[in-house]
């Protein structure tokens, strides 16, 4: 009877052991390992607006600093004024409402060569001015640590020059 008194404590004695070594909640069963944190990459966007009458011209790099490639990402364009209806617009984009585009980017590997997107859109009316808002709206969950380079907002004017972002 000792002997089996023995054991018992000594299997108690470790099972206290495991609870104060691992914490509560937690089991000294192989679990799988907990996922890892989210990629992190440097989504940027750079490109050209200009506005003549009706007729908008964006052209559009997007590019990938890293340190982790993409296999995807979604740029939005927004306008102040709306877009007039029936359209074609380039394989990869969609408009969402009356005033905005979402394109797809594609695969966007390390520091390596910026997808080119390109539209040119009409207008409902002849504004004088229109502004365009450029930012990510998705770039597959990885966390991007600047988001400086890849949220423009830009003030065209209807003149046909090309202005910068």
């Amino acid at each position: 009877m000792r002997v089996t008194r023995g054991v018992r404590k000594v299997a108690a004695v470790a099972a206290v052991a495991v609870v104060v070594v691992l914490g509560p909640g937690l089991s000294a069963v192989a679990e799988p390992a907990p996922r890892g944190f989210a990629p992190e990459a440097d989504v940027a966007h750079h490109g050209r607006v200009s506005l003549r009458e009706e007729r908008i011209e964006v052209r559009l790099r997007t590019g990938n600093r890293g340190p982790s490639p993409l296999a995807d990402a979604t740029v939005r364009l927004r306008f102040s004024a709306p877009l007039a209806v029936g359209q074609l617009l380039p394989q990869g984009c969609l408009r969402s409402g009356s005033r905005t585009v979402l394109c797809g980017t594609g695969p966007l590997g390390v520091s390596g060569e910026a997808r080119r997107t390109a539209l040119g859109l009409r207008l409902t009316g002849r504004p004088a001015e229109v502004a365009v808002r450029v930012d990510t709206v998705w770039n597959g969950g990885a966390s991007d640590r600047n988001r400086r380079n890849d949220t423009h907002e830009v003030l065209v004017l209807s003149t046909g020059d090309a202005y910068v972002f």
